[in-house]
């Protein structure tokens, strides 16, 4: 596997750069700094008659940052059941306070960051693979008090194959019905922050424009999104919303993504619209904080073979120390990762709603 050579790169160059003239020194430059976590998960399904509820080690996973002057860079791998994959890996520059340059595999600045969602289960976008999704660029950043602008151009996906199943981010699959993968894409993104008496705007837009690739012939096609982005906060209240669209100028209706072992397909264009709303009390009796949210959102498509999804999730998180709990009750309605056949997608049961409880339970090192 080639990521877990690119690891072992990231962690060489940290390793030089500590030893490399320092330059300008900043108060947090102080080198290494190795962490990791550990997530014990529970789970209840409506829809699995045969193993409705299990318990297991969910993750385990190794973290490093590192920083030396202008010189910074970040890591982390993860185990999971039945495969590893990395989670992003990259150096970079940051020539002047409010700048930064990275290259490795890095983070796709698109749509409300660092994700539109408060829970567990992130909301529809991460699994269209236009919510935290990582793959294999350079980007700079520019960010003061008002504005924070990105520009990001990326070679391919983090493994720069569509066969790889066992990944973190959703990417284009290389399937027998659907053999692409993604190429080039450039993504832009801006926001603007606006401060009143009692409530903090974030208001953006991000627009990316790439090509996928048909493996048998290696004729490309376009892939294109967008996004208009809103959060708002207000002392303990935080209110977000998103509208996105994403088209994979591809023949037919279809298109295949893969992700934790499982390569699904989804509709190759629709729109993905999401309203989420979260209050944080702080402190909270025995703990540091608990959040307690809603995450909403529905991927609206239409044409041959294709339905609306939905995906709701409710619940709350626990900060004590170390350990960091989600406790999350998500339904779906013709929703993948609850039961349905794929995303955006025409299926015999597409109007039933499913439901499953997850307690995952992280100790952050």
């Amino acid at each position: 596997m080639r990521i877990p050579l690119a690891s072992v790169v990231a962690l060489l160059v940290g390793a030089a750069l500590l030893t490399a003239p320092s330059g300008r020194v900043r108060a947090q430059d102080t080198g290494f700094d190795l962490g990791g976590a550990v997530r014990l998960n529970h789970g209840w399904k409506d829809y699995d008659p045969i193993d409705p509820s299990k318990s297991d080690l969910e993750l385990v996973r190794v973290d490093l940052q590192c920083a030396r002057g202008r010189f910074i860079c970040s890591a982390q791998y993860r185990w999971y059941d039945g495969f590893s994959a990395v989670h992003h890996a990259w150096v970079g520059i940051a020539p002047t306070p409010d700048q930064q340059v990275r290259v490795g595999v890095l983070q796709a600045p698109f749509g409300l960051l660092p994700y539109a969602s408060h829970s567990f289960w992130f909301g529809s976008g991460y699994y269209l693979g236009i919510e935290d999704d990582y793959d294999l660029g350079v980007a700079w950043t520019h960010e003061s008090e008002a504005w924070r602008g990105d520009v990001a151009l990326f070679a391919s996906d983090e493994y720069g194959t569509g066969r790889e199943d066992g990944r973190y981010s959703f990417d284009v699959a290389t399937t027998l019905q659907h053999p692409f993968r993604e190429r080039e894409r450039l993504v832009g993104r801006i926001e603007r922050t606006i401060e009143s008496d009692t409530w903090t705007w974030r208001l953006g837009g991000s627009l990316s424009l790439g090509e996928v690739e048909r493996r048998p012939d290696g004729r490309r096609f376009d892939h294109h999104a967008g996004a208009l982005h809103l959060e708002a906060v207000r002392g303990p209240l935080e209110l977000e919303a998103q509208w996105a669209r994403y088209d994979y100028d591809v023949p037919g209706a279809r298109i295949a993504l893969t992700a934790f072992l499982f390569p699904f397909e989804i509709a190759a264009r629709a729109d993905v619209l999401t309203a989420n709303a979260a209050w944080t009390f702080e402190p909270a009796g025995w703990f540091d904080a608990i959040t307690c949210y809603n995450d909403y959102s529905t991927t609206r498509a239409s044409g041959p073979g294709q339905a609306d999804s939905v995906q709701n999730v409710t619940g709350c998180s626990f900060a004590k120390g170390v350990m960091f709990t989600y406790v999350d009750w998500i339904t779906g309605r013709n929703m993948w990762f609850v039961g349905g056949p794929g995303i955006g997608l025409d299926a015999p049961e597409r109007d039933r709603w499913h439901s499953r409880l997850n307690i995952n339970v992280g100790f952050y090192f």
